[in-house]
């Protein structure tokens, strides 16, 4: 494997964070409850990530700043754009797989 610096290893993890954030906002069709289910994880859970790791560094972000990050755009807003009602076999199977975090 190639040996990194610290910071190489930062901007190339930034760049590929950066990436995954304008995938899923491109991808508005993806619904949350999709990415919990198959990945155990979701934009809220990104949104909640971000701004764990502001507050370690000293940053004070709200929930409602972090989630705007995420989204690209207030997280109401993109509620009422993109959010679909979740079937029923989609919320049995968070039910049944739903993540501890």
């Amino acid at each position: 494997m190639t040996d990194l610096s610290n910071e190489q290893k930062r901007d190339l993890e930034a760049a590929a964070f950066r990436r995954l954030v304008d995938h899923l906002r491109e991808r508005s069709d993806v619904q949350n409850i999709d990415l919990m289910n198959l990945a155990g994880f979701c934009r809220n859970c990104l949104s909640n990530w971000y701004r764990e790791a502001a507050q370690d560094a000293g940053v004070q972000l709200t929930k409602d700043e972090s989630r705007e990050i995420i989204y690209g755009m207030p997280y109401a807003e993109w509620r009422e754009k993109y959010q679909t009602e979740a079937s029923g076999p989609q919320q049995a199977a968070f039910e049944k797989n739903r993540p501890d975090h």
